[in-house]
Formats: C-alpha cells, sequence, structure tokens
C-alpha cells in the first residue's frame, strides 16, 4: 500500500477488489429484479429525475465507488474483506454468463 501526503493508495489487487464490488453494488441497486418494488417505491417517493440518476453507471456508480474508497480509506482491512464478498459473487455472474448455455 503507497502512501501519498497522507492518502492512501491501493494496490492493482485492491482497485481490482474494490471495481468488483463496486460494479456489484451497482448492479444490485439500479438491475437487479429482487429490488425491483425497494427502487420503485423510494424513486416514486423522491422529486425530479432520481430514476435516471440510480440507472447510470456514470452517475450512481460514481458515488458507489466513492464509498468504496471512501471505505477503504479509513478501514483498509475490513473494507476489502467486504469487498471480496461482492467481488467474488460479480466474478461468478460473469462466469455464470460466460458458461451458461441459452
Amino acid at each position: 500500500m503507497g502512501k501519498s501526503e497522507g492518502v492512501n493508495v491501493p494496490s492493482w489487487y485492491e482497485v481490482a477488489l474494490l471495481a468488483l464490488a463496486a460494479w456489484r453494488i451497482f448492479q444490485l441497486v439500479s438491475e437487479d429484479d429482487i429490488l425491483d418494488r425497494p427502487r420503485t417505491w423510494v424513486l416514486l417517493k423522491l422529486p425530479g429525475k432520481w430514476d435516471e440518476f440510480v440507472e447510470c453507471p456514470y452517475c450512481a456508480g460514481f458515488w458507489i465507488t466513492a464509498a468504496w474508497w471512501g471505505a477503504w480509506q479509513i478501514w483498509p482491512y475490513g473494507t476489502l474483506i467486504a469487498a471480496s464478498l461482492f467481488a467474488i459473487h460479480a466474478l461468478m455472474i460473469g462466469a455464470y454468463k460466460a458458461l451458461a448455455p441459452e
């Protein structure tokens, strides 16, 4: 883990775990069927174009990524443990999509 003026810089391995975890959380929040009802309920309660924000990988994806990075800055070890679970799940989904018969 490198240091640059008091800010931790993740290694490539840590970046990979954090990125996969952020992607999985984005998919869960924005697209997974299991959250359709709660997502619809929340979006009906919020004014404006929040539905576009929640489904946008550039918008919501950035803030989800920022949350993972911030958590890693505060508690690297614990964050990587949590990120590992989501990263493994993301890889399992990728393997299923690549290998499952259509």
